[in-house]
């Protein structure tokens, strides 16, 4: 992982529905289901570090290295900036984001009862 300032941005063709897929059609396929009164099962550790590090640094690698997106960047409802939202029901439970966060400050833990990915229909 480098600073976004001495990367150039890739810029990748968009899904073409027969050989490339969008993320959201292909994590619908793998049949992710969260109950929405469960306790949360991503959250971080301190609630700055995103946008005062990783976006700041990195660019937000968490928009990019999820294999579900996850994790997106939007705009702070009042005033300027932007702020981490999390979509956590889209979650595979691949564990990717505790790995591969620069800042180790996202913390996976084991959902409750038997929510996520349908693997048992792959």
């Amino acid at each position: 992982l480098k600073p976004a300032k001495d990367c150039t941005p890739i810029e990748y063709p968009k899904p073409d529905g027969k050989i490339s897929f969008d993320l959201l059609s292909s994590v619908a396929l793998s049949g992710t289901n969260h109950e929405h009164d469960q306790p949360p099962h991503l959250t971080l550790k301190d609630d700055s570090v995103p946008v005062a590090q990783n976006l700041a640094i990195y660019d937000g690698p968490e928009q990019r290295f999820c294999p579900a997106g996850v994790y997106e960047y939007v705009p702070v409802e009042t005033g300027d900036g932007m702020r981490l939202q999390i979509n956590a029901q889209n979650c595979v439970h691949c564990k990717t984001c505790d790995i591969k966060d620069p800042s180790q400050n996202i913390n996976w833990v084991v959902p409750e009862g038997s929510g996520g990915p349908a693997y048992n229909g792959m």
